[in-house]
């Protein structure tokens, strides 16, 4: 009898060793859990680099001080006729206030060239109204010289959806139709991202616009399907950099006046 209890002893023994070791072998081999360090206001808080200072207008609508001004009333500097880049712009500046197409002269476009940007453009459709769909008062606002933001007078014009006024041409129809009657001056402001191009030529990120016509938004950061075209899909065919604004002579008369351009 004893020799069992003294064999159950060295038993229970050998097992509280055993487990004593395994104890301390895990507490030597697991760090202690370390508290994170409490978060601070200062800790979330980004200093540098400093915002850039620019003064914006005084009056809601004129150019930033940052702004390039394309057109003002006075002339037509920025400008060259599209179908020759070497002659002058020769639309006219009426009242030295705006400029107006004079149909059949053609397209202009800046000397300038452009890629992601910030547009300010007022355009007015001609005072009476002659045609209608899209013969009264088409243009259009064509970015990188490709994909175009559509100019026509929408008010009481019915005309294909993704062809009226606030339209990317043959793309994407507008949200709604904020057109003023043509006594009155539109206002376009645009944010334009340009397309991204892969080293094979291949797009990697196409062409994204936002859109506000006279305040109230009509596109929203909307993704262009590739060039502009009247006939067939619109695709991205060939890789390209930064390009000119252009203005289209669509034949029928419009007017334009204050616009400015940020590059982003």
């Amino acid at each position: 009898m004893k020799f069992k209890n003294l064999k159950y002893s060295f038993l229970m023994v050998s097992l509280f060793s055993a487990t004593a070791a395994m104890a301390q072998h895990q507490f030597v081999n697991t760090p202690p859990e370390v508290s994170p360090m409490p978060m601070k206001p200062e800790m979330t808080e980004i200093w540098e680099p400093e915002v850039k200072i620019i003064t914006p207008a005084k009056i809601l609508g004129n150019a930033p001080s940052d702004a390039i001004i394309l057109f003002d009333g006075e002339n037509l500097n920025q400008w060259v006729s599209k179908k020759d880049v070497n002659k002058a712009a020769t639309w006219k500046i009426i009242n030295n206030d705006y400029m107006e197409i004079v149909p059949g002269s053609g397209d202009i476009q800046t000397k300038m060239t452009f890629g992601d940007c910030q547009l300010h453009l007022e355009w007015s459709a001609a005072d009476v109204v002659l045609d209608g769909g899209q013969a009264r008062g088409n243009s259009g606002v064509f970015f990188q010289n490709r994909y175009e933001l559509q100019i026509l007078d929408s008010y009481n014009n019915r005309t294909y959806s993704n062809g009226q006024a606030g339209s990317i041409y043959k793309d994407h129809a507008p949200l709604v139709n904020a057109v003023k009657t043509p006594l009155e001056w539109n206002i376009y402001d645009v944010i334009y991202k340009a397309p991204r191009f892969k080293a094979d030529g291949k797009i990697d990120a196409p062409a994204r616009i936002t859109v506000f016509l006279n305040g109230v938004l009509i596109q929203n950061n909307v993704t262009i399907n590739g060039l502009t075209l009247y006939i067939g899909l619109h695709n991205y065919p060939s890789p390209h950099g930064d390009d000119v604004l252009s203005l289209q002579d669509h034949g029928s008369k419009n007017q334009f006046r204050n616009i400015w351009i940020r590059k982003l």
